[in-house]
């Protein structure tokens, strides 16, 4: 693709701001935030899009009309897809499922080629997202496999870019950087820049639990693998590009505190950033109030927050998770998804509309909702209760929940027992959790099994 042609949307990578962070202790040290979130595609991984795609261009991996493939925690691959697409080319990329659905949809917007597989499988199995990406750019002619893991344009990005910027914006006055390690493009290009021009700056890993880098880092073995809700950071193995030579500490960072740094960052600093800048954050706080001596150290928000704001940012997500705390009863309650007294009921009243009931359950993304009159459970309403209403004749939609409503409701009380649950919701019932001090909320198959899926160890 020839200069002038150039897409003008590229320039616009990189050169990202720095602020400094006032809204928390940082102990004796003063600490920094490079935001790479302010990256037109949304964070730090623009710039080995651009810098992969165009060294590919040059040597001839990548000829006109050709297919960028890459595996992707999703930023890599809006990276790819917003250089890729703008330059004409096809994209086509794989994501684990863990990835929130706002960066699936973004990548879709772009015209890229989404293909979803497993998140919980490792290295060598079939459904790894690596190994399947490597065997759709085997399969597709004149594919260029992006490889961010081994292709030596990631960190070069960092070395010239990231890096230059970092000491130009720091007044060539910095003693620690806090990275977290995905493919390790970012920890390694910085590596080599800062060994040329301060030897003695200390590289600090911020790595979620389940992990194996931070470990590797502490002792220098592999541990058992885990598994974390953190997306783009944390591995199962040791990138081949890693450079490790200059970290002195790592921090293991559990989901809880990367999620609550997360928004607390966005409530404190109003920074929106995702979750692994919130493993970033924490790490970098961790390390700066251990500090005797005052230190310049710098962080990154690596994605934009918009991109989690079902996720990190969405309530009932978070506790469904289990990654926001809640009040514990012993009972029934704790298995309610949304319980009345804290406010996040979804319902209806009983002289709404059957198409305000419709749409409510579709925004909530649930099939049944409770009728309040007053405060007081009047009935319950389910998605096959308005299909019998309207499906003679449309105009129903108009309808009261009133006309559609089950008004004969059976309800469980909190000390009721799991088996005396299952009996209720085998019956193909939803469970209405109620007693003498009044309605506290429903429980569904989905919400038992979620349940039972967080008493996994």
């Amino acid at each position: 693709m020839s200069n002038e042609l150039r897409p003008a949307v590229l320039d616009l990578i990189g050169n990202t701001p720095l602020v400094q962070v006032t809204r928390f202790d940082t102990g004796p040290c003063t600490l920094f935030l490079k935001l790479e979130s302010q990256n037109p595609g949304g964070s730090i991984k623009d710039r080995i899009g651009v810098a992969m795609i165009e060294t590919a261009e040059r040597d001839g991996r990548l000829k006109p009309g050709g297919t960028i493939v890459e595996a992707t925690a999703g930023n890599t691959g809006l990276g790819l897809a917003l250089v890729g697409r703008a330059k004409g080319y096809r994209v086509v990329l794989v994501v684990p499922d863990k990835m929130s659905s706002e960066k699936v949809l973004h990548l879709k917007a772009m015209g890229a080629e989404v293909h979803i597989t497993r998140s919980d499988v490792g290295k060598g199995h079939p459904e790894y997202y690596q190994d399947v990406a490597a065997r759709l750019a085997r399969d597709i002619p004149g594919a260029f496999f992006a490889d961010q893991f081994n292709n030596p344009a990631n960190p070069l990005a960092h070395e010239t870019s990231t890096a230059p910027e970092i000491w130009q914006q720091t007044g060539h006055d910095l003693d620690a950087i806090v990275v977290g390690v995905g493919s390790a493009g970012t920890l390694t290009g910085l590596t080599r820049f800062f060994r040329q021009v301060q030897p003695d700056l200390e590289m600090v890993l911020a790595d979620p639990v389940g992990s194996v880098m931070a470990g590797y880092v502490r002792d220098g073995t592999l541990g058992e693998v885990g598994s974390w809700a953190v997306e783009g950071i944390g591995e199962d193995f040791i990138p081949s590009i890693a450079d490790l030579s200059s970290v002195r500490h790592a921090y293991s960072i559990s989901d809880e505190e990367s999620f609550a740094h997360a928004r607390e960052l966005l409530r404190a600093e109003g920074i929106p950033g995702g979750s692994s800048t919130g493993t970033l954050l924490a790490a970098a706080l961790r390390y700066c109030r251990e500090q005797t001596q005052p230190r310049r150290v710098l962080s990154f928000v690596c994605d934009t927050g918009t991109r989690y704001l079902s996720k990190v940012y969405n309530d009932q997500w978070m506790t469904d998770q289990g990654l926001l705390q809640r009040k514990r009863y012993g009972d029934l309650r704790d298995i309610i998804a949304r319980r009345f007294e804290e406010g996040r009921v979804i319902s209806v009243g009983p002289d709404d509309t059957l198409l305000t009931a419709f749409q409510r359950m579709r925004l909530a993304d649930v099939s049944q909702l409770p009728v309040l009159a007053n405060g007081k459970l009047a009935g319950v309403i389910d998605e096959s209760d308005i299909l019998l209403g309207v499906h003679a004749d449309a105009s129903h939609f108009r309808q009261p929940v009133a006309s559609a409503m089950t008004t004969r409701l059976e309800t469980l009380a909190p000390d009721a027992s799991l088996a005396e649950l299952q009996a209720e919701l085998d019956r193909g019932l939803v469970a209405i959790i109620a007693d003498a001090s009044g309605f506290h909320g429903l429980i569904t198959r989905f919400d038992l099994l979620n349940h039972l899926r967080r008493t996994l160890p």
